[in-house]
């Protein structure tokens, strides 16, 4: 069976951002399949993924993209699976540039925007568990631990306070 979860991102370089997508989802017990498909260099392979996303199985698509940020859009634009979008932090305008192009998709093509960078993956991927645990009981209960276990991290008083 395919992972029900896709993570592709632009270039090898969005993996330092993205696999805190595929971090998060291993540690909730949910498979992942990682690509690399440039909307720009590799236009031929984007829309063979896209296209056959659900036939292969996968039920969410998590698109990181920097720069000029294609991918999410792209992806959305020729699957009905949802497409969660992450900017990745670029250099020069520090990602808020993939952030822009993604969130102003038209009307008619959705893609669920998260945050610029790391805090974006990690939402991504909790995002797409979280639909999937609709389904899934038991993924429903790892979700609730991995809250909970996330609550229970944070102290009640700063260290040093009385």
């Amino acid at each position: 069976m395919t992972a029900p979860v896709a993570i592709i991102m632009g270039s090898q370089s969005d993996w330092e951002t993205m696999r805190h997508a595929a971090e998060t989802l291993t540690a909730l017990e949910v498979a992942c399949d990682k690509q690399i498909i440039s909307a720009h260099r590799t236009p031929d392979r984007l829309f063979a993924f896209a296209r056959g996303a659900k036939a292969a199985g996968f039920r969410i698509i998590i698109a990181g993209a920097g720069g000029a940020a294609h991918l999410p859009g792209m992806a959305a634009s020729l699957t009905e699976l949802p497409v969660f979008g992450v900017p990745i932090e670029s250099k020069a305008l520090s990602g808020v540039d993939s952030l822009y192009s993604i969130v102003q998709m038209p009307a008619g093509v959705p893609v669920g925007t998260l945050a610029i960078g790391k805090a974006g993956a990690i939402n991504a991927a909790l995002l797409a568990a979280s639909v999937l645990a609709l389904n899934d009981p038991a993924l429903a209960a790892r979700l609730a631990a991995w809250r909970k276990a996330q609550a229970e991290a944070v102290a009640a008083r700063p260290e040093g306070s009385a």
